[in-house]
């Protein structure tokens, strides 16, 4: 259990920030005596990078409500996805590297 006390929330912030939408990371219950130790700590968050809710390690249900509008409100704000160059994306394909 090396990144998930260092990373898993500030990935997950991340990715739901850069990509505008609302995340849910999910991970079983801390078990010491298992193969793989996970870190546990079921998260959500939104668009903006709020953690709405948050379980701890021990085994536990996490419920809440997700308002879809909130996707809408924040591209309206932040219209990155206005800034996307799909005409280039064949181009990039085709390119050897």
């Amino acid at each position: 259990m090396t990144t998930g006390p260092l990373h898993w929330e500030l990935l997950g912030r991340a990715r739901a920030v850069d990509q505008q939408l609302w995340v849910a990371l999910v991970s079983p219950a801390r078990d010491t005596n298992a193969d793989y130790v996970a870190w546990g700590h079921t998260t959500l968050i939104n668009p903006w990078g709020t953690v709405v809710g948050e379980l701890d390690e021990k085994p536990g249900t996490l419920i809440s409500d997700i308002d879809l509008n909130t996707i809408a409100e924040m591209r309206a704000q932040i219209p990155i996805r206005k800034q996307k160059r799909t005409d280039l994306y064949e181009t990039i394909l085709k390119t050897n590297i």
